[in-house]
């Protein structure tokens, strides 16, 4: 049996060709956009809870930072490629741009199987993957967001880390972090 193999990034190229046609978009213009600005892959070298440590490998793709900072999801997935993060961030820039809220397109993530994962497993991966793609991410370059497999704990656990790096707390990070509650009866 021949498994079928699906590039997104080629359909997405695709489907921007399709309406770049439409709109008449010049062929240098098309050069520019159809390309991402910037593409990071990283190795993530995580000691587990049995003690060997596993190397994973991690992307962070920047498709266009025209608009503003790069904004998008950070993935874990077993069957997470660059090229599927080439084309999440590439749609992500069409997105914003779409809806006409001043950012670009990013996109990230790690090859992992998060569910086989301890807690303590997950962290140590979220915490040095940040720590990988810090050249990359800041309220003011790249916003990092949750996605597949990630959530509030694994946005917090980067923001963390950034801010670490930097020496003061940096919420504008990432989005999706906690939101930390009141307690029942206190004012605003």
């Amino acid at each position: 049996m021949v498994k079928e193999t699906l590039n997104l990034f080629e359909i997405a190229k695709t489907r921007f060709e399709t309406a770049a046609d439409v709109i008449r978009l010049p062929r240098d213009v098309r050069e520019v956009m159809i390309q991402p600005k910037r593409q990071l892959i990283v190795s993530i070298p995580v000691r587990m809870d049995s003690g060997e440590i596993r190397v994973f490998e991690g992307y962070r793709v920047q498709h266009n930072i025209a608009r503003g900072p790069a904004k998008g999801g950070i993935r874990y997935h077993p069957e997470v490629t660059l090229d599927q993060m080439k084309a999440l961030a590439f749609l992500m820039t069409w997105k914003c741009a779409t809806v006409n809220i001043p950012y670009g397109g990013g996109k990230g993530g790690v090859v992992c199987d998060p569910k086989s994962m301890s807690q303590g497993e997950l962290e140590r991966l979220t915490r040095r993957y940040a720590s990988e793609i810090l050249v990359m991410i800041g309220p003011d370059r790249d916003i990092p967001a949750p996605d597949v497999n990630t959530d509030s704990q694994t946005m917090a656990w980067i923001m963390d880390t950034y801010s670490m790096t930097v020496g003061h707390s940096i919420l504008g990070v990432v989005t999706g972090k906690p939101v930390k509650r009141r307690p029942e009866g206190a004012g605003m």
